[in-house]
């Protein structure tokens, strides 16, 4: 996962320009060729020690279930930081373990409740990585309750875990023919031109932990049936895991996509956003005016289909980027 943006912005190289849309063609090639897109497919290595199952009791979604008998359900989840990029840089992989893990729990509909980490290495790299968690910790409102810490010379290690509670979990098993997909982001950040990502952290601040808990509150309204976070895979290759499970599909229309001034469609594809959800509704309206209501931008771009096609529609043309009944994503489904 790419580095979050520090405090001062101005630090990194930032996309500034406007520059022509490129082609419905070009665009379908950036999804595809996307190489966070196709990183993705090493998840389906998890088939050879767990089962395909129902994605409630076994992998699919962004975080596990674990019901209470008492009613309700515990989402847990993780996230692993890549070493080069804790190396050079633990403050901004630290501020990514919280984001990534506090993501995935909302688009279950989970509330984050509490973090733990797991950090090896060098006393200085562990010190500025906990710093990193510590400052987005306060930022998403939700506490580090514990973790492990171990010091030594080589090559560092940073993992972060989260648990949250979900009165209605959201479930990619649960997206269906005819639901609407509404796709709902910040648009108020600046592209880094060294990677695709798009970084709202600075714009949003205070506001991320409003944010981030309002896909609980569409999955407590009815607002929501399934979500999916925008993550390194893109917000297309992020639609396409949405749909992988039950080999659906959907035509989505590029002219309504909430884009941010300045960036190009191929660009924002397949950038990873500080905050951007797919989210699955019967109720399109009510859903984009929950978030729109929060200062987000947001609209119903397309439908769920049986096909198993997604396509994108862009001027009157349309062009398919998969076909999920024969091409996997992740390959956790055969």
């Amino acid at each position: 996962m790419p580095p979050p943006e520090r405090p001062s912005p101005e630090e990194f190289p930032l996309e500034q320009s406007s520059p022509a849309e490129p082609s419905l063609d070009r665009l379908v090639a950036a999804v595809r060729d996307h190489a966070g897109l196709r990183a993705k497919r090493a998840i389906g290595a998890v088939r050879r020690v767990v089962g395909a199952s129902d994605p409630l009791t076994g992998p699919g979604d962004d975080g596990a279930v674990v019901e209470m008998g008492g009613g309700g359900s515990v989402i847990v989840c993780g996230e692993a930081m890549h070493p080069a990029f804790l190396a050079s840089d633990p403050r901004a992989a630290g501020i990514a373990a919280v984001l990534a893990n506090v993501n995935d729990l909302a688009a279950m509909g989970a509330v984050p409740r509490g973090i733990v980490n797991t950090v090896v290495g060098p006393a200085p790299v562990a010190a500025e990585a906990l710093q990193g968690m510590a400052e987005a910790a306060d930022l998403y409102d939700v506490p580090i309750v514990g973790g492990h810490i171990s010091e030594h010379p080589g090559e560092p290690a940073l993992s972060a875990f989260a648990v949250g509670d979900a009165d209605r979990v959201l479930s990619v098993s649960r997206a269906r023919p005819g639901q609407h997909l509404v796709f709902a982001c910040c648009l108020e950040g600046r592209m880094r031109t060294d990677f695709p990502f798009f970084t709202t952290l600075g714009h949003q601040g205070p506001r991320l932990a409003r944010d981030v808990r309002l896909l609980a509150e569409a999955a407590r309204m009815d607002l929501a049936q399934a979500a999916k976070d925008v993550s390194m895979a893109g917000s297309i290759g992020s639609l396409a895991m949405l749909l992988e499970p039950g080999r659906l599909g959907a035509g989505i229309d590029l002219d309504e996509l909430p884009a941010p001034a300045g960036v190009s469609l191929d660009r924002w594809l397949v950038c990873f956003p500080t905050y951007a959800f797919w989210v699955a509704t019967d109720r399109p309206d009510q859903c984009v005016d929950l978030f729109r209501s929060a200062g987000l931008a947001a609209a119903a771009v397309g439908t769920v289909t049986g096909s198993g096609a997604l396509t994108l529609r862009a001027g009157g043309e349309s062009r398919r980027v998969f076909d999920l009944k024969s091409e996997p994503i992740t390959g956790l489904w055969p």
